[in-house]
């Protein structure tokens, strides 16, 4: 089994950056599509970003220009570049496979943007 931890995140003002780390234990990222998923209270988690296994990017509108998904030079750990944030990118993020078939999820990281 897989088990992934997330950090990074933080209370801070709007227009601040945060940088979000994900790593996994027992499994590699790899050539593997990943993504960074964000759960809000009474609200459903959302994928707001993806990597896919071989390069390729994708972005929720909402976060389009001011987030940048990477991968470690390794490939051994994922990343959120969250850059100008926003008070509506607060939120746990998680970060799992893109596949429907998801891995256990980690605790999530919790970014909290003041406005």
């Amino acid at each position: 089994q897989v088990q992934l931890v997330e950090s990074g995140g933080g209370l801070v003002q709007a227009g601040s950056s945060l940088t979000l780390s994900c790593v996994a234990s027992g499994s590699i990222f790899i050539g593997r599509a990943m993504g960074w998923y964000r759960q809000v209270p009474g609200k459903e988690r959302e994928l707001v970003a993806s990597l896919g296994g071989g390069g390729t990017s994708s972005y929720a509108d909402s976060v389009k220009g001011r987030f940048t998904i990477s991968r470690q030079n390794g490939k051994k750990a994922l990343f959120l570049q969250m850059d100008s944030l926003k008070p509506e990118d607060t939120g746990v993020y998680f970060c799992n496979k893109l596949s429907d078939v998801k891995w256990q999820w980690g605790q999530g990281t919790q970014v909290t943007v003041s406005s």
